[in-house]
């Protein structure tokens, strides 16, 4: 039977991803201290059902490399497991090279490949696997599953399993059988009806399918795991399986099942990050809209208006309750993240000859999926330089009265609107004196400056291009270069970002950032003709003053605010616009800049407001200052203001 798989690759692309990054994360967690004793039980048997699964969905879309290089590591994995050991330190190379390797692949199959697996990691594995003397072998993917189990195993219990695929799949044998793949990443299937070899084969009479699987996972996750299965009609999950053979499966269902007492049915598909991101600009365009019809009602008749500002008012709540929703479905867990951090600072940590570990916490925090994308290398360099800079090798750390092994935090808190992310390492710390000197040997910032600055803000001139304290120039760190770069990246988000650190004990870098970059409050500021905005996270405050009364420093006016003062620069100089004739009395907004705090002088404070904000794309996207654009109710647009950009250029 010849089937058309491709409508089948992005799910199976997606599910194998998971897999990989679930199997990478499962061996370096097995090299940390304890990791093998703190891992929870049947730990082994869990790597063990992730490379079984990376085989059986890649013979099912036929793809025989990555199933070959698959099954090769399952051997390995089960004959490890059959001796209740754990692969030393370079069996986990191996394993997590061949992760590498899979994960290549699977991208290329993406992209309608058929990669082959290389002969050299296949020949490896076989070498390992021989090493290990194997009391059982691990189950081939084409045995049917026995038709039952005597009993469920200590400490589990049987789970039974209905499944009923919609109508309109055109695969129905290939939608059971993923189910069964999913439920062996669960579980031990205790008996299926059809077998997977049946399914395989393209049988499943009645499009149904049931399954007893033996397994320590609540039934609320059976089912969550099973409702990102798409294409199924129904779905039933019960407490309790027969011994015996199960009894053959009823007709397909028609409506879904009643939940049970005290329960909702949840229902789950997969949709491309794409249709979201496109929903969310129609969404945002919605807005737009309805911010134009209320400017438009103003024109309107007395006797008219109220009946327009109503509906209006309606159509707002509808869509901002739109918007919303579309937001919800873009929110996406930090696990997505942090899960690749404890294999990237395992390997940075082998090749520098030092003990690491990783501890992570808030992983099941949601933010926007865009964000996220944007946040994901300035963690991930945070992590490197703690590893490479922060971390100290085994033998200082023991001299220093500390463990040998080093340790990282990433941790994930929620505050209000905002998410909290902190990177901290209990390293050597970072020298405030140090970053005032090399800030001041590269020019970036004058003695009297320097020497001003209080700790904790001469801790952030690491972030000025240039300036490092490390005495060794590695390909990670050292070059000066990299954390200007996660400074700019975190404020383009509308975040912000701290340093605190104390010699000898270790470094925290903290990121402060919204949950979502597509809606934001900013301030909107007048300059001559010209509208700007500014976002709200980075004003300090603002006041009225008349530039030509201010004190001045080399010619700058200098304004009072707070218990200090800030230089003050004429906006409309910076951008090219003509501003209020001098003598006037102006507006002067305090914001951040590389440098510190500055006070931006404009002609007039509009007000603040929530703005959808709409990347730039073409020239404007090089242009600096500008970091976003968004349109006001009048249908007039404004560039959102990249300060430090602008005020650097």
């Amino acid at each position: 039977m010849n089937w058309d798989l491709s409508k089948y690759l992005a799910l199976y692309v997606s599910e194998s991803r998971e897999h990989v990054d679930a199997l990478s994360a499962g061996l370096v967690r097995l090299e940390q201290p304890d990791g093998v004793s703190q891992a929870p039980a049947g730990f082994a048997d869990e790597l063990f059902r992730h490379a079984h699964s990376l085989k059986g969905m890649a013979a099912a879309m036929q793809q025989d490399g990555i199933a070959l290089l698959a099954h090769r590591a399952e051997d390995v994995l089960g004959a490890f497991r059959a001796r209740g050991e754990v692969p030393g330190a370079e069996g986990i190379d191996l394993l997590l090279s061949v992760t590498d390797a899979l994960g290549g692949m699977i991208q290329e199959a993406g992209a309608g490949g058929r990669p082959a697996a290389s002969e050299e990691l296949v020949a490896r594995l076989g070498a390992l696997q021989s090493s290990s003397v194997s009391t059982r072998p691990a189950p081939a993917i084409d045995e049917p599953a026995p038709p039952a189990a005597p009993e469920p195993p200590p400490g589990l219990r049987r789970i039974r399993v209905e499944v009923a695929v919609a109508e309109g799949s055109r695969a129905p044998s290939i939608r059971g059988f993923l189910v069964v793949k999913r439920l062996e990443g669960i579980g031990t299937i205790a008996s299926s009806r059809p077998s997977g070899e049946e399914l395989r084969a393209g049988r499943m009479p009645g499009r149904t399918l049931s399954v007893e699987v033996d397994t320590g996972e609540p039934i609320a996750e059976v089912e969550r795991t099973l409702a990102q299965i798409s294409e199924l009609a129904s779905v039933r999950v019960e407490e309790g399986g027969a011994a015996a053979a199960a009894p053959p499966p009823e007709p397909p269902l028609r409506s879904a099942p009643e939940p049970a007492a005290g329960t909702e049915p949840v229902r789950t598909v997969r949709v491309r990050a794409e249709m979201l991101d496109g929903f969310l600009d129609v969404a945002g365009e919605l807005l737009l809209a309805t911010s134009r019809l209320r400017e438009l009602g103003k024109a309107m008749p007395e006797g008219l208006r109220r009946a327009h500002d109503e509906g209006v008012d309606r159509l707002q709540a509808i869509t901002k309750d739109l918007h919303g929703r579309v937001m919800a479905a873009r929110m996406t867990p930090l696990t997505a993240l942090s899960d690749r951090l404890p294999r990237a600072a395992r390997d940075l940590a082998r090749r520098t000859g030092k003990q690491v570990e990783v501890v992570m916490t808030g992983s099941e925090i949601e933010v926007d999926r865009a964000l996220l994308d944007e946040v994901s290398d300035p963690v991930l360099h945070l992590l490197r330089n703690a590893v490479d800079h922060g971390i100290e090798t085994a033998a200082y750390r023991i001299a220093a009265g500390k463990r040998p092994t080093g340790r990282i935090e990433v941790s994930a808190r929620r505050e209000r609107d905002r998410v909290i992310l902190e990177v901290s390492d209990d390293g050597q710390g970072m020298d405030a004196g140090a970053l005032r000197r090399a800030a001041v040997a590269r020019g970036a910032i004058a003695v009297e400056a320097a020497a001003s600055l209080t700790d904790a803000e001469a801790l952030l001139l690491c972030c000025l291009p240039g300036v490092s304290t490390s005495r060794e120039v590695t390909d990670v760190s050292g070059r000066g270069v990299g954390m200007d770069a996660v400074r700019r990246s975190v404020e383009s988000l509308s975040g912000t970002l701290s340093v605190e650190s104390r010699r000898g004990e270790g470094t925290r870098f903290t990121l402060r950032l919204p949950l979502t970059v597509a809606m934001q409050p900013v301030l909107l500021v007048r300059v001559g003709s010209e509208v700007l905005a500014i976002p709200v996270s980075k004003v300090h405050g603002a006041a009225h003053a008349r530039l030509e009364t201010l004190e001045r420093v080399d010619g700058t006016p200098q304004f009072v605010f707070g218990d200090g003062t800030v230089p003050v620069l004429d906006l409309g100089s910076l951008i090219g616009a003509r501003g209020a004739p001098a003598g006037e009395r102006r507006s002067v907004v305090v914001t951040d800049s590389e440098s510190g705090r500055i006070g931006l002088a404009v002609d007039q404070l509009i007000g603040q407001q929530d703005a959808v904000l709409k990347p730039l794309h073409g020239p404007l996207a090089l242009v600096p200052g500008l970091s976003a654009v968004t349109v006001l109710g009048n249908g007039r647009p404004v560039f959102v203001l990249d300060v430090h950009r602008l005020v650097a250029a």
